[in-house]
């Protein structure tokens, strides 16, 4: 893949402003509960009208997790399942028809154990446009920066309340969109959001050449569509990953028609998050 070749994430937020859309992105741990039911809610995302989607690896120290996507991991992480077999979701799932840009979401020690030049390539050869690195600082990505730029894959930073000029470090070197953390701590469904987080997102929105997405917290359409007019795309993860939980019964269940109802109850669960509302 060559750098010239457009990424599928920036054609997505053309086509979603040309139309005045937000993007949904939906967050779902890989291997919960199993691998092949992860591809078939890649599958229901993408029909309930996902923009595109964040794979998350399960990892057994989840320092940005909050407990749902924790419980996720360690459910997930009870199979043999490596940073391979996530990737591998998306191959499967485009295979069977998905077409919306595929994001990574790992820790660096798994990246770094596979190899960083070994890490992009896969991410190439299994179709991902992005990856999002929570724990690896602005200060330490120069390495995994430059192999990101050369193979075309966007490496997307989280950023949250913090310095102006920070904000302004982290969003001026930002491909594919700024994740704009809207709560402090960890992941997890929230009712209310941290003061002055409007004029946060007007500072990143400011400083950023990309489109900025909002996640950590964002768990129904309301808060989706309290958000739609400031951002580009809205995440949500920990709702997702709750309602997955939630499911787990019939997800698991032989009963094939058992079990398409769980898939069903998801796939409604994400159509519910999308926001109706037309950006300005």
């Amino acid at each position: 893949m060559s750098t010239a070749t457009a990424n599928a994430i920036d054609t997505v937020f053309a086509e979603l402003k040309a139309k005045g859309e937000t993007a949904l992105i939906p967050f779902l741990t890989m291997g919960d509960p199993d691998l092949n039911v992860s591809v078939e809610l890649v599958q229901a995302a993408e029909a309930a009208g996902a923009s595109m989607i964040e794979l998350g690896v399960p990892y057994s120290d989840p320092l940005a997790d909050g407990p749902v996507i924790q419980r996720a991991s360690e459910r997930a992480l009870r199979q043999p399942i490596k940073l391979t077999d996530c990737m591998a979701v998306a191959s499967e799932a485009r295979r069977r028809g998905v077409r919306m840009p595929f994001i990574l979401f790992t820790y660096f020690n798994p990246a770094l154990q596979l190899g960083l030049e070994r890490f992009f390539s896969l991410l190439q050869e299994h179709g991902f446009s992005g990856v999002i690195i929570p724990d690896l600082p602005l200060e330490e990505d120069a390495e995994t920066r430059a192999i990101a730029e050369r193979t075309g894959i966007h490496l997307i930073p989280l950023v949250a309340p913090t310095s102006e000029a920070r904000v302004e470090r982290i969003a001026s070197k930002a491909r594919g969109f700024v994740y704009c953390v809207s709560s402090l701590g960890v992941t997890g469904v929230r009712a209310t959001f941290h003061e002055g987080i409007d004029s946060f997102l007007a500072t990143v929105r400011r400083a950023a050449s990309v489109p900025i997405c909002v996640g950590f917290g964002i768990s129904s359409r309301e808060q989706a569509e309290r958000f739609a007019g400031q951002c580009d795309g809205v995440i949500v993860g920990s709702a997702i990953v709750r309602k997955v939980e939630e499911a787990l019964p019939q997800l698991t269940a032989e009963d094939e028609t058992v079990h398409r109802a769980g898939v069903e109850a998801v796939q409604a669960f994400i159509a519910d998050l999308k926001p109706r509302a037309k950006r300005a």
